[in-house]
């Protein structure tokens, strides 16, 4: 599994303005000492679990990132063809809110995922990261990003899906950013279909939350108290008939750009 944590574009004025009810303190500490203990099962078992087949590894995947976040408090609602079209290489594209989006995906539709290169140097997360199979951008050299395209082009023509968010950073869920054509660009390239998935967070009663987002000069540790103090966190991951490659088969200026609005409008058709 693995995770990019961008730099968040909400402001907490508009975010934060309608606070969830939280659970005690003690439930916070155990919730805290389990999502813990479940990542470092997730490092202790990350080697051995990459010699199982392809099909081993996903189930246990998905299990982990299940307990994960049962140990944080949310209920994960899945809904739509999480499998992608024969299973094999798809670019899988969402809307990004928090942290909590990888193991979100992973729970449905595990893969690897696009991170950006300070999360390899993370301690303890770091390596476990690394070892899923992670494909890492350097946002500071944006030069290298032909050589990123190539590489997740790569892991979709290997039947592997790939997870990207093509907003390129956080939003609350109240506001949204545009899907980025660069990316979409593999897909063009490895002929992929593109798989849109829409993330929503909302409380048991029904009302939208903004809880789990990165607001303001939010860090990991802010986010996560956040989460862990949170009564009755609901997670709904909607994934969305995929979108074929562009045909023929081009590396036509536009091609890109089309598969990007179409994934957005499918996103924001849900959302």
């Amino acid at each position: 599994m693995s995770v990019w944590l961008p730099t968040a574009t909400c402001r907490p004025e508009t975010c934060l303005a309608d606070p969830a009810p939280e659970v005690s303190h003690p439930r916070r500490a155990l919730r805290l000492t389990a999502c813990l203990v479940a990542v470092l099962a997730g490092l202790l078992f990350s080697l051995p679990v990459r010699m199982l087949p392809y099909d081993g590894r996903d189930r246990l995947a998905r299990l982990w990132a299940r307990v994960l976040l049962r140990t944080l408090g949310v209920t994960v609602h899945l809904t739509g063809p999480g499998g992608g079209p024969g299973g094999g290489g798809v670019l899988v594209v969402a809307n990004h809110v928090s942290w909590l989006d990888i193991p979100l995906l992973a729970a449905g539709r595990p893969g690897r995922s696009l991170a950006k290169t300070e999360v390899r140097r993370w301690p303890v997360l770091g390596p476990l990261i690394a070892w899923g199979g992670t494909v890492f951008l350097d946002r500071d050299r944006l030069r290298t990003l032909p050589d990123t395209v190539a590489a997740v082009a790569e892991e979709l023509r290997s039947g592997h899906p790939v997870i990207v968010f093509p907003e390129g950073s956080t939003w609350c869920g109240r506001e949204s950013g545009r899907f980025r054509p660069a990316l979409f660009q593999a897909a063009v390239e490895a002929g992929a279909f593109v798989q849109p998935v829409t993330i929503r967070y909302r409380l048991a009663d029904g009302r939208p939350t903004s809880v789990p987002a990165f607001v303001g000069d939010d860090g990991l540790l802010t986010s996560l108290a956040r989460v862990v103090a949170a009564r009755g966190l609901v997670a709904e991951v909607t994934f969305l008939p995929p979108i074929p490659p562009p045909t023929p088969q081009p590396t036509r200026a536009g091609a890109r750009r089309e598969l990007a609005r179409a994934a957005q409008a499918a996103v924001e058709g849900i959302r």
